[in-house]
């Protein structure tokens, strides 16, 4: 994996249910490094701190690999690296192989695998339609938000390297598709109940699944 586009937001509004809404979702791409922070990426609009940013959502890395698939659908869009909302484009970045607590040194930074992204009333209306929750979630490519261990610049080029691979966890794909399935698999709630990369309140709402 290797990051291609490093991405900010400035502060832009959106129009949910009538009411104007400030949001961080309308990143582009820069051309210096970026720096990652516990908690957030330096110099990032983040504009709900109950749903982004904090020690588990600090910064969000989607395939570029994906973007095929959205500008078919979506072909009146000028497409651009940044588009879906993430912080770091990366080249093959595959949900199928990276897994939840998995941790990777790139560029100065430590990082975590945490969560996939779970689509949101903002990312739609940014978009222009709510028919992309459903396209988002049917896709099944969620991309994943990090912990950073360690703070750290991280910049276009920079190459993942694995430290340390998490034992008896869940692909980032398994978790997203448990998130969204009618009958959980239990054998993945039990797995993620243990797994620390999650945040409490995230595993406490699995909790109510297990039978």
């Amino acid at each position: 994996m290797k990051i291609i586009s490093t991405n900010i937001a400035k502060p832009h509004f959106v129009t949910i249910k009538g009411k104007q809404q400030r949001t961080g979702i309308f990143k582009k791409p820069v051309n210096e490094p970026i720096y990652l922070e516990k908690e957030q990426v330096k110099g990032d609009e983040i504009s709900n701190r109950k749903v982004h940013g904090g020690e588990f959502k600090a910064c969000y890395l989607f395939s570029a690999e994906n973007y095929p698939y959205w500008e078919n659908l979506y072909p009146n869009f000028n497409w651009y690296y940044a588009m879906l909302g993430e912080n770091l484009t990366v080249e093959n970045l595959d949900e199928t192989k990276i897994y939840i607590g998995d941790i990777y040194k790139i560029g100065n930074a430590l990082i975590q695998i945490t969560q996939p992204r779970e689509p949101c009333n903002t990312f739609a209306a940014k978009m222009g339609t709510t028919d992309i929750l459903k396209q988002f979630i049917a896709h099944g490519k969620p991309g994943t938000y990090v912990r950073v261990l360690e703070e750290g610049y991280v910049k276009t080029g920079d190459a993942f390297q694995l430290i340390q691979k998490e034992e008896n966890s869940l692909s980032t794909s398994d978790f997203f598709n448990l998130l969204f399935a009618k009958n959980k698999n239990q054998e993945h709630l039990k797995l993620a109940l243990k797994n620390d990369a999650l945040p409490q309140r995230k595993k406490a709402k699995l909790l109510s699944f297990i039978k």
